[in-house]
């Protein structure tokens, strides 16, 4: 079986299986009704897409700051075949920039929108797959990105959403005013949305995977958790996420009230509102350099570590504990989770802008002792994993399971414990080829392989001849966990911690951490 007939007939009564045996070549109109009017989108080689479709009303004016509220509806039929604007973002840091496919909306007012591709339209009860995408929970990697063109799910029978929220201040700013975590509530209205309307489109909202990676996967994590959001989707995938990284009120609060400081206003939401926006992300900008400057743990708290000012804060509301701690509690033990990360990380961060080869051995040690854990006892373990690495690589090791594979291993070892729902760990392993092979098998590497989007402009990340059978395989398993919860693989426990290696020859492994997990139990 290739990537271009994958199996999904078996969820649907065999629907999905036959539709692409006729496919015209030309682009038409494609038109659906749901309550808050009609959209116009397009169909070409038998998927339909529709672009910009507003969940949420603008963020603007008396709305800025404030939770989502329903769109308007509309007369007519509305023009769905652009993607919507992103969110008021900084430029991204430039490490980033320079791997990233070139931008194709800037931002604006009404961007609260998401993207739907479907191989069917009406009443299909297709599975349903919600991407979330990340960006450090300040620099949203829109979900208009080529590498998330949801054309392979769909064309593999899978209804593909992807969605926008609102990031930095303007979705996760905290004052301890009974308001928060906005950016989290943009994505829970998304996933109500599509329970309410996904099935004019061809999907089934009880069947409905959750997916993300980096930031997204973090938000798949903390959605898992949340009371909010129980009932909105049946599966999740997290990629290179966890349930780890919030913030205390307290530190949320003074990174709130240092924002105001740096605007020259005071700290209430409709003082900071009434900034333009220009404004606020130059402030952004200036406070993330005091982080990067003066890591002061009296300011920055749990942040110092993580680089994270505007991630989720436990307001004892939504969020009311750590989501790892609540799932291990039971949160989410319905849900089939799917949970894995990269096998080298932290080298994005490192690597593109030659600070590997800075980084001396005190730097390392600091970082170590930042986590908690006794310095040597890591760096000796490391080192006997890595004989010949320099500092930067080491630190680079110690960063990537600090603060993407254990989180990633300890969600699933929570949810195998308590949840009814399956679970399943993967490790994506393809070293990519540019820097030299240094880059390797870095953070977001693995994301145009699970969409089958290689040559969408991914030749900056993977280089020129990336292996189409990788994308076919992990694609394949997204799919099928997407469609029955089992991604083709043995199920997770803490017995053997099945896990599977994606490399150009996949292959499932025992325990693959065992020496990690071990050395930083009690502390990650």
């Amino acid at each position: 079986m290739n990537r271009r007939s994958m199996l999904m007939g078996a969820a649907t009564g065999g629907l999905a299986s036959g539709l692409w045996l006729a496919r015209p070549a030309a682009a038409s109109p494609s038109v659906v009704t749901m309550g808050s009017g009609s959209l116009r989108g397009i169909e070409a080689d038998g998927i339909h897409s529709f672009k910009g479709v507003p969940f949420a009303a603008p963020p603007t004016g008396t709305r800025r700051l404030r939770p989502p509220q329903a769109p308007q509806a509309w007369d007519g039929v509305r023009d769905a075949t652009q993607f919507g604007p992103k969110p008021p973002q900084p430029a991204y840091p430039p490490m980033v920039a320079e791997l990233l496919p070139p931008e194709v909306n800037g931002p604006g007012d009404n961007c609260l929108t998401l993207n739907i591709w479907s191989p069917a339209l009406g009443m299909a009860n297709l599975p349903v797959m919600v991407w979330i995408p990340g960006g450090m929970y300040e620099y949203h990697a829109t979900s208009a990105s080529p590498w998330y063109d949801g054309s392979g799910f769909a064309r593999d029978g899978v209804v593909l959403v992807s969605i926008n929220y609102r990031v930095g201040a303007e979705g996760f700013l905290y004052l301890g005013d009974g308001v928060a975590n906005l950016g989290l509530l943009d994505q829970i209205a998304a996933l109500e949305w599509v329970q309410r309307n996904i099935a004019v489109f061809g999907g089934d909202p009880g069947n409905v995977t959750i997916f993300g990676e980096s930031a997204g996967g973090l938000s798949v994590g903390t959605l898992l958790s949340m009371p909010r959001a129980k009932g909105l989707f049946r599966r999740a995938i997290v990629e290179s996420g966890g349930g780890h990284h919030v913030s205390t009120p307290k530190t949320a609060e003074r990174i709130g009230q240092r924002l105001a400081a740096l605007l020259g206003t005071d700290a209430r939401r409709d003082a900071i509102a009434a900034v333009p926006v220009a404004q606020m992300l130059q402030a952004q900008e200036a406070l993330r350099g005091e982080l990067l400057t003066n890591p002061d743990p009296a300011m920055w708290g749990e942040i110092m570590l993580d680089g994270l000012p505007w991630e989720p804060v436990i307001d004892g509301d939504l969020i009311q504990i750590r989501p790892i701690d609540a799932i291990a509690a039971g949160a989410g033990a319905d849900v089939d989770v799917l949970s894995g990360s990269n096998t080298e990380e932290w080298r994005l961060f490192l690597v593109p802008g030659g600070a590997i080869d800075a980084i001396g051995v005190a730097v390392v040690a600091g970082t170590v002792a930042a986590t908690g854990m006794p310095v040597e006892r890591v760096l000796a373990a490391y080192r006997e994993q890595q004989p010949e690495a320099s500092p930067g690589e080491l630190l680079a090791a110690i960063m990537t399971d600090w603060y993407w594979r254990l989180p990633a291993l300890r969600l699933a070892e929570a949810h195998a414990a308590t949840g009814s729902g399956r679970t399943f760990m993967y490790e994506f392993a393809w070293r990519s080829p540019q820097f030299g092979g240094r880059l390797g098998a870095g953070h977001a590497v693995e994301i145009p392989f699970v969409f089958d989007t290689l040559g969408n402009q991914t030749e900056r990340l993977l280089g020129s001849g990336p292996p189409q059978q990788l994308a076919d395989a992990m694609h394949r398993a997204w799919g099928q966990f997407a469609t029955s919860g089992d991604p083709g693989w043995t199920a997770f426990d803490t017995h053997r911690y099945v896990t599977m290696r994606f490399d150009e020859s996949p292959a499932a492994v025992d325990d693959p951490m065992a020496g990690q997990r071990q050395l930083w139990a009690g502390i990650r």
